[in-house]
Formats: structure tokens, sequence, C-alpha cells
């Protein structure tokens, strides 16, 4: 019977080391970009202003940086500037209404942790809609960090 125990907490310590690794390894694996912006591109204005918006972390995920809506051929851009936040496992940009990701779309997966990167903005949405722009963890439903882009 001890035996049977003590491969039950092999099993178990070996998951509990896999989990970590999951989610502690991107912490230390930063992703670098420096995407250009996209040909043509020009800033979107919004009731004669750009939008735009200072990027703020969370505690436990430090960030800085901007973001910018920029349009280009036709098509719209979420673009982030000089980013510098920690990575994370199944981290996403998302342009959302709240802070809690309630009402959002989902713009795709984190390219970049430091540096340049452009979104794009699914045809048909407009993101003066949207209050937020966010990098969110889908994993464990965590808010890395994000920028104000319309104030209410």
């Amino acid at each position: 019977m001890k035996k049977m125990y003590w491969g039950i907490g092999l099993i178990g310590a070996a998951a509990a080391l896999a989990f970590g690794w999951y989610a502690v390894s991107p912490l230390f694996n930063p992703l670098k970009t420096d995407e250009a912006l996209p040909e043509s591109a020009a800033p979107m204005m919004a009731e004669t202003r750009e939008m735009a918006g200072t990027i703020v972390g969370t505690p436990g995920h430090p960030s800085s940086g901007t973001v910018r809506i920029v349009s280009a051929d036709g098509k719209q851009y979420v673009r982030y500037e000089n980013l510098k936040t920690i990575n994370g496992p199944d981290i996403y940009v998302y342009l959302s209404k709240d802070l809690g990701a309630r009402e959002y779309v989902e713009l795709g997966k984190v390219k970049s942790t430091e540096g340049n990167a452009n979104y794009e903005i699914p045809a048909g949405v407009d993101p003066a809609d949207y209050r937020y722009v966010l990098i969110w963890c889908k994993q464990f439903g965590v808010l890395f960090n994000s920028a104000e882009i319309n104030p209410a």
C-alpha cells in the first residue's frame, strides 16, 4: 500500500513541476519584435483626436509603452510602440469595453513582449466602441496590462 501512495506522490510532484514550468518559464523568455508601421499608416482620428494610450501594468506584471490605433490601406491596426512587459502563458491582445474582458474583440496571440507590433482590427469593428486595449492571459483569466484609448 505504501508503494501505491509513493507512486501517486511522484505523479503529483511531476505534474506540479510540469505545470510550474508551463506557467513560469515564459517569464524568462521575452519575445522581441520591431514591426514597421503598416504602409501608408496614419493615426486614426476619433472626435478630432488620436486614439492612443499609455500602457499600465498590473501588480506582478510591470509594463510600459504606448498603444495607438492606426489605419492603412483601408484596414485598422492596434499598434504597440516601445512595449515592455513580461511574457506569460496563453497571452492575447484584446480591444475591450472593460478591464475584466467581459466584452471584447480578440486581435490575436501576443507577438512581442518587447518592441513594436501591429495587430489588425477585424473589418466591421469600430475601435471607438472600445475603451481599452488589453494584454490578457486566457489560461488564467488574468489582465497583464491595459491602455485606455477611448476615455469615457
